[in-house]
C-alpha cells in the first residue's frame, strides 16, 4: 500500500486520535552547567494500563508540557503545575496532566513541570539550587510566552503537590524578579508567583520560614485529614493570615496523602471535587478575566 493511499484511508476513518500536548524545554541548550546531559532520556515506568499513571525519573533536560485553553475560553490566568515524588521521581499524571487539562478546559493555561531530581540515586543536583532554579525558570518561560499563549503575565502562579509543593514554596520564599540586562530574554521575566497552591506539600520552604507579604502571594492550601502534612500547612495558613496574606485552607476528612486528581476513578470521593475549589479561589482573587 502506498503512503498516499494509507494516508487517505486513515484520514477517512471516523476515529480521532488526540494530539499530544506540546513540550517546551526550559533551556534550549540544556540547563546551565549541565548542558552535556541535555541528550539523556528520561525514564518512564510503573505504567498502569487502566489509568495510564506512570512515574518519571532521570530528568536532566527539564521541560514543561503545555495545556492551553482555546482563545475564546482563555481567562488570562496560568498555572505552573509541579508534580510530587519525594524529589526521587515525578508522578506526572494524577499530580500534573489531569490537573492541567482540568484547568485548560476552564480557560486557565497550565504547564506541567518536569524538574531535576535531587534525591534520585547518584544525583548531582540539590533541591534548593536546581529544583528551585527549574521552578523559577518555568515561571519566567510562561511569562515570556504570555502573548503567544493568551496569558496575562501578572496572573501567572504555581501549584505543587507534595515535594512539588516544596519547590513552589521555595520559589515564593526566593521572590526573585527578572534581570532586565540578561542576554536571555526569558531571564528578563519575573520569577515571583502571582499566587501559590500547596497540595499536601512537604515542609521545605514552609515549616519554620517567615511569612510576609513580600515572600508569600495569595495562598491556597489543600491537605487530607489523615496526612501528617496538615500540621505545617495549618500553621502556614495561620502565618499567612497573621501577615495579612489572602489565604484559603481545605482539609478533607479521611483523605490520605497523594490523592491528586483522578477523574477516571470508578468510585469518586468528596475530596475529588477539590479542583473546583481552586478555580473558585482564583476567581475570588480576581485572577480570572472572563472572555
Amino acid at each position: 500500500m502506498s503512503r498516499f493511499v494509507a494516508f487517505v484511508l486513515f484520514a477517512s476513518c471516523s476515529c480521532v486520535v488526540a494530539a499530544e500536548p506540546p513540550v517546551v524545554p526550559l533551556w534550549e541548550k540544556g540547563p546551565p552547567g549541565f548542558e552535556s546531559r541535555k541528550g539523556e532520556t528520561e525514564t518512564r515506568d510503573r505504567m498502569n494500563k487502566d489509568t495510564g499513571e506512570y512515574r518519571v525519573t532521570n530528568v536532566h533536560n527539564p521541560y514543561v508540557t503545555v495545556f492551553l485553553p482555546t482563545k475564546e475560553k482563555a481567562t488570562g490566568a496560568a498555572v505552573v503545575v509541579v508534580p510530587g515524588g519525594g524529589h526521587r521521581e515525578l508522578w506526572v499524571k494524577h499530580e500534573g496532566e489531569t490537573v492541567a487539562q482540568f484547568l485548560a478546559d476552564r480557560g486557565i493555561a497550565a504547564v506541567v513541570l518536569r524538574h531535576r531530581l535531587a534525591r534520585e540515586k547518584d544525583s548531582p543536583y540539590k533541591i534548593d539550587v536546581h529544583a528551585l532554579q527549574d521552578g523559577q525558570r518555568a515561571l519566567r518561560l510562561v511569562r515570556a510566552k504570555a502573548k503567544d499563549w493568551n496569558v496575562d503575565p501578572a496572573r501567572v502562579g504555581m501549584m505543587g503537590f507534595s515535594a512539588g509543593g516544596e519547590v513552589v514554596a521555595m520559589v515564593c520564599r526566593k521572590a526573585e524578579g527578572g534581570n532586565p540586562k540578561a542576554d536571555d530574554p526569558i531571564d528578563r521575566e519575573s520569577a515571583v508567583p502571582a499566587f501559590q497552591a500547596l497540595v499536601y506539600s512537604g515542609p521545605l520552604g514552609i515549616r519554620g520560614e517567615p511569612v510576609t507579604k513580600a515572600n508569600t502571594p495569595p495562598t491556597w492550601l489543600l491537605v487530607g485529614e489523615d496526612d501528617g502534612a496538615a500540621a505545617w500547612l495549618v500553621q502556614h495558613y495561620r502565618d499567612a493570615k497573621a501577615a495579612g496574606v489572602p489565604a484559603e485552607l481545605h482539609i478533607y476528612a479521611k483523605a490520605p496523602h497523594g490523592f491528586g486528581y483522578r477523574p477516571y476513578k470508578k468510585t469518586p470521593q468528596p475530596f475529588d471535587a477539590w479542583p473546583n475549589r481552586f478555580v473558585d479561589f482564583l476567581g475570588a482573587q480576581a485572577m480570572l478575566k472572563q472572555p
